[in-house]
């Protein structure tokens, strides 16, 4: 690991952004950050007083020395672009940009190309780990600029402290296409969960399921980060009687989907999950089912998405 600190510009402080502000904070790195709303500045700096608050996008890029590094985190689609606009009116030349969320990885090689011709180093950076990445570190799947990313690899080590890792998956949009796929996995890995589960809920014996969840997650096939979070779940509500089973998609599926058919590849298990998760919103079967209320639930668990509760 590299120890070298650096000062960076960090803009926005969502769920995710703001936690890896922090966590970059308490490694030693300096960094100036800025926020569309002000809320997450304030209570970023009565946190961590230590941080710099940028007025603006705009003031944000003149507090960092060349090259510079500005990293943004916010929604992906229309957000995305007015940001990366107004950090390209004041970067220049061998600057970099890191873009870190859940893009679509045709538009992260459209950036890329585009910051390209223009001498600014561009990195397309998928970023996994949830609500645990603070803790257990950030899985960063990197793509773009190769330069760029062995320039931020000391931020990169940070983020992963101390259980994870990151690679640099090649130019363009690479590491976004890998996290699409990570991302399209999960819906197939908390589908089987949820089915498992709610066969052993209705079985002819009256299985304890946190039980069999604990066995499962010392050692087994399907043990792992999921199996450790479905133990959560259910310590929390065996029944999961406080949900309903409306399971919202953000995207990365269908854009997989989408993909995979371009190749001539069949995903059945990731198609199948993704149309389950488009029936929930509107089928009551579906929405009762344990099934349903388990991937809901997992959400809600590794990375704090929204859930819908029972009136």
């Amino acid at each position: 690991m590299y120890s070298v600190l650096m000062k960076l510009g960090f803009i926005g402080l969502g769920r995710m952004g703001g936690n890896m502000v922090r966590k970059l904070l308490d490694d030693g790195h300096e960094l100036v950050v800025w926020n569309r709303s002000p809320e997450p500045r304030v209570e970023l700096k009565k946190e961590r007083p230590i941080v710099e608050i940028a007025d603006s996008i705009e003031d944000l890029v003149k507090r960092l020395e060349k090259p510079r590094v500005v990293w943004s985190m916010v929604l992906v689609g229309e957000p995305t672009e007015e940001v990366l606009r107004e950090i390209e009116r004041y970067i220049e030349q061998n600057d970099i940009i890191v873009e870190g969320s859940n893009a679509n990885y045709n538009d992260t090689q459209r950036r890329y190309e585009y910051f390209t011709k223009k001498g600014i180093r561009f990195l397309g950076t998928g970023v996994a780990g949830g609500i645990l990445g603070p803790k257990e570190g950030y899985a960063i799947m990197a793509g773009g600029d190769k330069s760029a990313y062995q320039h931020v690899i000391s931020i990169l080590d940070t983020l992963v402290k101390p259980k994870a890792d990151h690679g640099y998956f090649g130019e363009g949009g690479a590491g976004h296409f890998v996290k699409m796929i990570h991302n399209a996995i999960e819906y197939g890995y908390m589908q089987a969960i949820g089915e498992g589960f709610d066969v052993l809920a209705h079985s002819p014996y009256k299985l304890d399921l946190l039980k069999a969840a604990k066995l499962w997650q010392k050692s087994s096939l399907v043990s792992g980060f999921m199996m450790d979070r479905t133990v959560e779940v259910l310590e929390e509500d065996p029944k999961l009687a406080g949900l309903t089973g409306v399971v919202d998609a953000t995207g990365e599926a269908l854009w997989a989907v989408q993909t995979a058919k371009k190749l001539g590849i069949p995903v059945e298990i990731i198609e199948a999950s993704l149309n389950y998760r488009a029936r929930s919103q509107t089928n009551p079967k579906i929405q009762k089912s344990y099934t349903a209320r388990m991937v809901a639930a997992l959400r809600h668990a590794f990375g704090a998405h929204g859930i819908h509760k029972r009136k």
